[in-house]
């Protein structure tokens, strides 16, 4: 019988490395990795709580403020409360002064954000689909186009939709704040990524062989499939015109159609005239009430918008 003997070196470093693995774990030296530990950084922890902190202390400062009385706005601390709590008082003052000119700039608001927000979303879905699923003379050069728009800021095409609207005869008309809302560059680029990989063509060709219709088809199919993207840009273009304010303080002269920017803008200006009251109390309180709208949309569709922003980014 044949044996094969180790030299007397190697039994000592493998005996070595056996007490060693021994001492560290059953793990450790097995088949098996250890989990994944978690690694604390002072350091970096001071930086996140930096950004954290100025991003909040903003809006403590509005909770805290919103509290106050006018003449407790002025003379006490801006970080901490005053001597009476107010808030309730500050509210319905709010949406009766001016004869209750704040709930008409709510509903205008309402509008511009529902019709503006649902409308360009499915603008967008509509034509990134076309453009990702469908071959058509000058498709490229529509590409380039929207890419060169998503370039452009909106400020700087805020003049230039004035003097159009004003020869069309639609300033100081809603419509003059709906249209432009309606386009949106970046949303279109982004459901034609997320179409180009979400939707197969697989799925397309089985539904026009059931005998389903282009339009059917996608309203039925692949609005679901692009429901994660959808969300992503719906919230994008809910904030966009909830916090519109360039674009009406130019296109809008009357107070009636004003939305919640630019009203809250006139009041906090009012008091720097002559004969203007100063309500700062109530812009302050009324930007509180303008932003809870938003919080809780974005609480209501945090899990979809969250699943947008990942898809991609696993595979399965």
């Amino acid at each position: 019988m044949l044996t094969h003997e180790q030299p007397a070196g190697v039994d000592r470093r493998t005996s070595r490395r056996r007490g060693v693995a021994a001492e560290r774990g059953p793990a450790y030296g097995t088949g098996s990795r250890p989990g994944p530990r978690r690694q604390r950084s002072v350091v970096l922890t001071v930086l996140m709580t930096l950004p954290l902190l100025y991003s909040l202390m903003p809006l403590v400062w509005l909770v805290i403020n919103a509290t106050k009385s006018r003449d407790q706005l002025f003379s006490s601390f801006g970080l901490w409360f005053g001597g009476d709590f107010s808030l309730w008082d500050n509210i319905v003052e709010v949406l009766t002064y001016d004869d209750g000119i704040f709930g008409r700039w709510f509903a205008n608001t309402l509008l511009y954000v529902v019709v503006g927000a649902a409308g360009s979303t499915l603008l967008a879905a509509l034509a990134g689909y076309g453009l990702a699923k469908f071959e058509f003379p000058g498709r490229r050069a529509v590409l380039a186009v929207v890419l060169g728009a998503v370039a452009v800021p909106g400020a700087a095409l805020a003049v230039p939709t004035f003097l159009l609207f004003g020869e069309l005869g639609l300033t100081n008309t809603p419509w003059g704040v709906l249209i432009p809302l309606l386009v949106t560059p970046f949303g279109l680029f982004l459901l034609f990524s997320y179409a180009n990989e979400a939707v197969p063509n697989e799925i397309l060709d089985a539904a026009r062989v059931d005998g389903a219709g282009e339009f059917r088809t996608f309203f039925t199919v692949v609005l679901r499939l692009l429901s994660p993207a959808l969300v992503s840009v719906f919230l994008l273009e809910v904030v966009g015109a909830w916090n519109n304010y360039f674009l009406p303080l130019i296109m809008l002269n009357d107070p009636s159609w004003f939305p919640l920017t630019v009203g809250l803008n006139q009041w906090n200006s009012q008091g720097a005239t002559a004969d203007g009251e100063v309500v700062t109390h109530l812009v302050l309180t009324g930007s509180l009430l303008t932003i809870i709208p938003l919080v809780i949309v974005f609480l209501c569709l945090q899990r979809f918008w969250r699943a947008g922003l990942a898809a991609g980014s696993t595979k399965g």
